[in-house]
């Protein structure tokens, strides 16, 4: 089995920093993109199987507030756990094996004792968390069921999720897609037995995915622990290296943060929404289904953009960098495109998948074609940050981003909003504050960032 997925060629050449660029980029591209296929569909069948044969107290439970807090927390995590796949990005690249020995054991050390922690905050806090959400009685009781028996195992799906963030910054992003493809086709069979045969309720729902969950761990773990690159893992050695870790959260930490500024501005725009009409609100949920697709794409593309830079900046290659950032840019505007094509003329009809209501159907309608044509404003932000973050440049593009998108959003729903509460004006905060980021991102990219041509290394120091 290859240990770097096209990554390494017969001759031991490094495909990233080497190989065709387009090439480069499109083999990262579609694991990432099927990945994040096969975890909605994973989160689809929990929704689906739960709301089928425990009832819509237990589906509001397993995909409202519970999904709300674990993500808050599984996303900040993952956020910290791209400073880890910089990093290593960046030694592979410059063949630093030491380098790239010492962060992959600080990783997955740090993966395990933040997994303790996640544990004690779920088991002890789910109740109140819940509780300050203003979770109805009704569902309180399944919610904190769920989050305590989910919380038991988050340990396995941080290990899956720095693992896989490892063997990307390596170059293999096929593994990861196929570890999480075998897990999502074991939660599925898991909660078949443990909701539909054995009456566990949510319970088994959570017990299916944390089960799942665990499998997807092991898998990694034994593909670290048996390659003979230096991305090699022995169990040891597991150990924090304080100066690593401390690289890791530096770089790894505004995205975190980032993540956790997202949830909050869309938190906000949802309640401001909440006061249009359960149409609007129905719309607005089946609109956010089909508007995943473009999010799910770009990200695709960011991720990919994220290790061919780190990888070709450690290697000291300025012209490839620049040049890949130009080719993934030209792919993800020429998606954007076809995308909103696509879904401008028939996007209503993909809602007749949630709902057969012609009134939510109008105004889901509406929604998309007022927002899919400008899609486009929203691309550079993805690919100059997964560049810039590729460099271990974090924390500027991590401020552009929540002032130009999460603080100025926020601000025009509890500003402009309430003096013409309609559903165009609530969701042109998104044109407008993707516009505004680009500009932002576009003046830092070419003026202040690492990637000027005097402050690009000729490779990085060991």
């Amino acid at each position: 089995m290859e240990q770097t997925t096209k990554a390494q060629d017969a001759l031991g050449h490094n495909g990233i920093t080497e190989g065709v660029i387009w090439k480069q980029l499109l083999l990262f591209f579609f694991p990432i993109l099927f990945g994040t296929f096969f975890q909605q569909l994973y989160n689809t069948i929990d929704a689906v199987i739960v709301g089928r044969f425990v009832g819509k107290e237990a589906l509001a439970a397993v995909g409202g507030p519970t999904g709300t807090l674990i993500n808050l927390l599984i996303g900040f995590f993952i956020g910290l756990s791209s400073g880890a796949t910089v990093i290593i990005s960046q030694h592979y690249g410059g063949n630093q094996k030491e380098k790239v020995s010492q962060a992959v054991h600080t990783a997955i050390a740090f993966s395990i004792v933040s997994g303790i922690l996640f544990t004690i905050i779920g088991i002890v806090f789910a109740p109140l968390a819940l509780k300050a959400m203003g979770t109805p009685e009704d569902i309180l009781h399944h919610a904190v069921a769920f989050m305590r028996v989910y919380f038991m195992g988050v340990t396995a799906n941080l290990i899956y999720n720095m693992g896989a963030g490892i063997l990307r910054a390596v170059g293999d992003s096929k593994r990861p897609l196929y570890f999480l493809i075998a897990s999502c086709f074991t939660n599925i069979l898991l909660d078949i037995l443990f909701v539909v045969y054995l009456p566990f309720g949510v319970r088994g729902a959570a017990l299916a995915t944390i089960l799942s969950q665990l499998l997807s761990a092991v898998l990694v773990v034994l593909v670290l622990t048996r390659t003979k690159e230096s991305y090699r893992l022995v169990l040891r050695n597991l150990r924090i290296d304080k100066g690593m870790l401390k690289r890791i959260i530096r770089i790894g930490f505004p995205a975190g943060l980032q993540s956790v500024m997202y949830s909050f501005s869309n938190i906000i725009i949802q309640s401001s929404i909440n006061t249009l009409g359960t149409n609007t609100i129905a719309a607005w949920t089946a609109y956010g289904k089909i508007d995943s697709v473009f999010f799910t794409i770009i990200s695709a593309f960011g991720i990919s953009i994220t290790t061919f830079v780190g990888q070709n900046y450690g290697a000291g290659k300025k012209d490839r960098v620049y040049k890949g950032i130009r080719v993934c840019m030209a792919m993800c505007f020429a998606a954007s495109i076809v995308l909103s094509i696509l879904l401008y003329g028939f996007g209503n009809h993909i809602y007749l998948l949630f709902t057969t209501d012609t009134d939510v159907i109008s105004i889901g309608t509406d929604i998309l074609r007022y927002l899919v044509p400008v899609y486009i404003t929203y691309i550079s932000i993805e690919i100059f940050s997964g560049s810039l973050r590729g460099t271990g440049d974090c924390w500027i593009p991590m401020l552009l981003t929540c002032m130009g998108v999460c603080i100025l959003r926020v601000v025009w729903i509890w500003t402009v909003v309430p003096l013409h509460r309609t559903i165009e004006t609530v969701i042109f905060s998104y044109p407008m504050t993707w516009a505004t980021t680009s500009v932002l991102f576009f003046i830092y990219f070419f003026f202040f960032s690492r990637l000027k041509s005097r402050s690009f290394p000729l490779r990085l120091k060991k």
